[in-house]
């Protein structure tokens, strides 16, 4: 993107710094009332490393003990459109086998990067495997997924920030936003 588009760009905050913090206490909370223990937290990056990096901070808090893997899958690449097929970049390193996993993601609209992602682990013999979404859209899903844990509704809006991006950008926003065109 050119200097001058990001220049015609302006963000609207749609959820605070605060906000976010105060729910994802709420959120490890109710991940803790669901007894998952010994718990193996698998990230989906790229968008989901804040929001998960908070998360699991705010389960150690809450008494939990994760240990933490990552799974790198693309289903948007520099696109704001899902490509409709999901591509794994680097795959978990640690053995899911017989694991309790809670799947981190950070936005579930077209459901395939989850859907995906839950059968991956399941294929791979995962005892039990739930999902946590920091933003659960209201869109039409290509796939039947849902989350099992989310911290926001969210509308149908191509969002930044919190570790979302476009193109690589907005990554280190402290908020989730939406970009508004000015010109």
């Amino acid at each position: 993107m050119t200097e001058r588009a990001r220049q015609n760009e302006s963000l609207e905050v749609i959820y605070s710094a605060d906000e976010i913090s105060q729910r994802l206490e709420v959120l490890a909370a109710e991940i803790a009332k669901a007894r998952l223990e010994p718990l193996l937290v698998v990230a989906v990056l790229k968008g989901s490393f804040v929001f998960a990096a908070d998360l699991i901070r705010a389960l150690n808090r809450a008494g939990l003990e994760p240990e933490v893997d990552f799974i790198t899958l693309s289903s948007y690449r520099k696109n704001r459109v899902s490509r409709g097929s999901v591509d794994i970049l680097r795959d978990v390193e640690m053995d899911v086998d017989g694991r309790n996993v809670l799947l981190v993601d950070d936005v579930l609209d077209s459901g395939r990067t989850l859907a995906f992602a839950k059968d991956l682990l399941a294929a791979r013999g995962a005892r039990s495997i739930r999902t946590c979404v920091l933003l659960n859209k209201n869109a039409s899903r290509a796939v039947n997924v849902a989350a099992d844990f989310w911290a926001f509704e969210c509308p149908n809006e191509f969002v930044v920030g919190y570790g979302m991006d476009v193109a690589h950008r907005y990554r280190e926003l402290p908020f989730v936003g939406r970009i508004l065109s000015t010109g």
